[in-house]
């Protein structure tokens, strides 16, 4: 018969007490336990095999340790997929779980579904969107810890993440111009929402940055999708002084474009360059040669938002914080110099 190891076990065996263990095993940030002290405490609960008790922890603190996540489309959808997996991982990391809903946009069935989430007693929500976008904060989450992830709303006292729209497409453009392009193209979304305007602004002040002028001829828009892209691009590529590379709204928009590159009897590179804003993998690995994109930041926008809600709950009236993260450029074969 195996012999449970209790908190008491844990404190004898390191040499500190009950409440000292307790703390260290439960990151309680009102309580000050030195950083050596509260590795030696976990050290030594590994080595007993001992794990806290997260239900009656829970019931001292009056928390369930679990977390909402209401989403629009996210779960049926592998574009963002990763936002989930960053709040899943960062919940865990803290102790806590995250229960997932998925609206697919009825919003009679979202409401359901938070009013069932406060029926669980989550200890906060995180409102996720598919992509970057405004939106209406429903009325079932007041007086719930929320924070916004990959949307925004003009109630500042609401904690959002987003991506940085404007910074991706600097990034994007230039490593195009460090390429030694100067005649360079952009295929923008048609619909207006925040991604299609701050994209287009970082086009421009790349181009504004190295004394590059623009061409209003080379600056299109489309649908956000292949046929949209493949649109835009013959008409861009079929221009007698025609852009070398082309900078796309999306990896989808970029997978329309190399189609047009093929028709017009266009190589990618050596032609004419490609780059384009997503790092969806199933697109920008597939495609040939590979697709040179800037990455959206999911998975971190899914951490930070979860890491944010837990401080917010352990410190209630903390000031609200609307970030924007990085989109790093992952680089492949689309991306070379100017034709000669």
């Amino acid at each position: 018969m195996t012999t449970r190891v209790g908190i008491r076990d844990v404190a004898k065996a390191a040499g500190v007490s009950v409440t000292t263990v307790s703390h260290a095993m439960n990151d309680a940030t009102s309580f000050r336990v030195k950083a050596e002290t509260q590795q030696l405490v976990r050290d030594v609960a590994r080595d007993l095999g001992y794990a806290p008790n997260k239900m009656a922890s829970g019931l001292r603190n009056q928390r369930s340790q679990i977390l909402g996540l209401v989403s629009d489309e996210i779960t049926t959808t592998p574009f963002a997929g990763a936002m989930i997996r960053g709040a899943q991982d960062a919940a865990y990391d803290r102790g806590y779980v995250v229960m997932v809903v998925n609206s697919g946009l009825d919003s009679e069935l979202e409401n359901r579904e938070i009013n069932m989430l406060r029926q669980h007693q989550v200890d906060g929500v995180v409102y996720a969107r598919m992509y970057h976008q405004s939106v209406q904060v429903p009325a079932e989450l007041e007086g719930l810890p929320t924070v916004l992830l990959d949307s925004v709303t003009d109630d500042k006292s609401i904690s959002s993440v987003i991506p940085d729209e404007v910074g991706a497409a600097e990034t994007a453009v230039e490593a195009i111009i460090q390429a030694g392009h100067t005649r360079i193209g952009m295929i923008n979304n048609i619909d207006d929402i925040p991604a299609t305007h701050g994209r287009r602004e970082g086009f421009l002040n790349a181009l504004r940055r190295h004394g590059l002028q623009h061409d209003p001829r080379h600056l299109v828009i489309g649908q956000p999708e292949t046929t949209g892209g493949r649109e835009a691009a013959l008409g861009l590529l079929g221009q007698p002084d025609r852009p070398t590379a082309l900078f796309c709204f999306s990896d989808r928009v970029a997978m329309g474009a190399y189609q047009a590159a093929t028709a017009l009897g266009l190589r990618i590179p050596e032609d004419v360059s490609i780059v384009g804003i997503d790092n969806l993998e199933i697109i920008a690995d597939a495609l040939w040669p590979g697709l040179t994109t800037v990455a959206l930041p999911h998975y971190e926008m899914g951490s930070w938002a979860v890491h944010r809600i837990l401080d917010d709950i352990e410190n209630p009236g903390a000031p609200a914080v609307q970030t924007q993260l990085d989109c790093p450029l992952i680089e492949r074969g689309s991306l070379g110099p100017p034709p000669r």
